[in-house]
């Protein structure tokens, strides 16, 4: 087994002139009558390596016929370029072939769109652009790991099969091994000859199971796939997707505000930090500016504001709004980008209206709004959602009955509130929803491996 291409890049000057074997893909092969260049890549780093090769090698032939995309054994000497664009290069000695590809391998050195390249997803991480979204994804997620595992929470996994509806939309895939043509027969249903013995879904939140958690260990997160049955199209939503729910006892609506920009922060500088190749390829071709505007995240302070006060500025502005404002009601995205907009950077918007709110938001004084608050950030709009938990057990029970949220089944839920139960609370980010917002990359359904959307399940 070689060398890694990132061990050469993190320290050239330990293998200039030295005999190196490295293993792994050509991305491009520019041939001459007697030498070539291969753009070479092992995806250990998001640079490649140019190789260099003439016809004073025994198998140079053998060389000149190498296609693109064939997995290659190269041993050569690292060596200062002698041409511009790059430091480096390798002299070759040997190449070997490995694993060859044919003249139809679909990803040529040349522009594809995107939507092609969602039709050859299991190819797709061997272009530049994905190459980058796919790292940053994984830096990403080792970033969120670090924050919560340095601040002492326990990482709590959720389970994916759930017999709650924790949004109490109802937009949930079934999990059944009944019948279903016997069903779609006769038309009945008998759930105790399910295999849980009742219905089951898979989870569309593991908040209410990490609220449990939170009240044995203080602090827990959960960082797993969700699950929706929302027949929607938009650049924003999947049916499958990733969340980060943190849960914390003993802490209000303006701690868990203190905890969502502290860790949005961190995420943002380890990114910022430890993918320097890809965001700079990412501020280059996909969103001019990016990085100027991840650092101006780093260097702002969080507007807090609540839904009404936002509202008041919204009807006040002197724009033609598609979705006029209204007190009572959801914001839509051109108000998100108005208020981020007006204040110049993130925005906390708290105290919601409690008829649009879900059923465990704490009930505020009023009556009126619950202690909710949702994060708008520049450019993405709302990326976290949060607030503090309904601790008080009549009021739970108030508030389910007025959503028509069933009580039945939901018992341990509503034991925490009896059984040493404290003021509490925690939020929920799309991981996602983030990775849009860090690579500039707009659609969900490239910032996910293989994206399940409706009529897709591809892969």
């Amino acid at each position: 087994m070689g060398i890694d291409v990132k061990d050469i890049y993190q320290d050239v000057k330990k293998y200039l002139e030295k005999e190196v074997t490295i293993e792994g893909w050509v991305r491009n092969h520019r041939k001459q009558k007697e030498f070539g260049f291969i753009d070479f890549s092992d995806g250990t780093c998001f640079k490649n390596i140019q190789l260099v090769y003439d016809n004073e090698l025994a198998n140079f032939s053998e060389i000149e016929k190498i296609k693109i995309g064939s997995s290659i054994k190269v041993t050569g000497i690292v060596i200062k370029s002698l041409g511009s664009g790059q430091e480096f290069e390798i002299k070759v000695l040997n190449i070997t072939l490995i694993g060859d590809c044919p003249d139809e391998y679909p990803i040529q050195p040349k522009r594809h769109t995107r939507e092609f390249l969602r039709q050859e997803a299991y190819l797709r991480p061997r272009t530049n652009l994905f190459n980058a979204v796919f790292r940053v994804r994984s830096i990403a997620a080792q970033a969120i790991h670090t924050y919560f595992q340095n601040n002492g929470y326990v990482y709590f996994h959720a389970p994916l099969i759930t017999a709650s509806d924790c949004e109490g939309a109802g937009q949930m895939f079934q999990v059944t091994t009944l019948d279903l043509e016997r069903i779609a027969k006769d038309g009945t249903v008998d759930y105790s000859k399910d295999f849980f013995g009742k219905s089951a879904a898979l989870t569309v939140s593991g908040q209410l199971e990490a609220e449990t958690y939170a009240m044995a260990y203080k602090k827990v997160y959960t960082f797993g796939p969700t699950f929706r049955a929302e027949n929607s199209n938009t650049k924003t939503h999947a049916s499958e997707f990733w969340m980060i729910e943190p849960e914390i006892a003993f802490c209000d609506l303006n701690g868990v505000m203190d905890i969502e920009e502290d860790m949005l922060k961190f995420i943002v500088k380890y990114v910022l930090d430890n993918a320097k190749d890809e965001m700079e390829f990412f501020d280059k071709f996909v969103e001019k500016g990016l990085i100027a505007k991840l650092e101006k995240l780093l260097n702002s302070k969080f507007t807090r504001i609540t839904h009404h006060d936002v509202i008041s500025i919204l009807k006040d502005a002197k724009v033609k709004w598609e979705f006029e404002p209204k007190y009572g009601e959801d914001i839509a995205k051109e108000h998100e980008k108005y208020i981020t907009e007006y204040f110049d950077g993130p925005v906390f918007i708290t105290d919601w209206p409690k008829d649009i709110k879900a059923f465990y938001m704490k009930l505020n004084d009023d009556n009126e709004t619950v202690a909710a608050v949702d994060l708008e950030v520049p450019g993405a709009g709302e990326l976290i959602g949060g607030s503090e938990r309904e601790a008080d057990y009549d009021k739970l029970i108030k508030r389910m009955n007025e959503l028509h949220v069933p009580v039945e089944g939901m018992e341990w839920y509503l034991n925490l509130r009896k059984f040493g139960g404290c003021y509490h609370s925690g939020f929920g980010m799309g991981f996602e929803r983030l990775l849009i917002y860090l690579t500039g990359v707009e659609n969900i359904r490239d910032v996910i491996p293989y994206p399940r959307t409706p009529g897709n399940c591809d892969f």
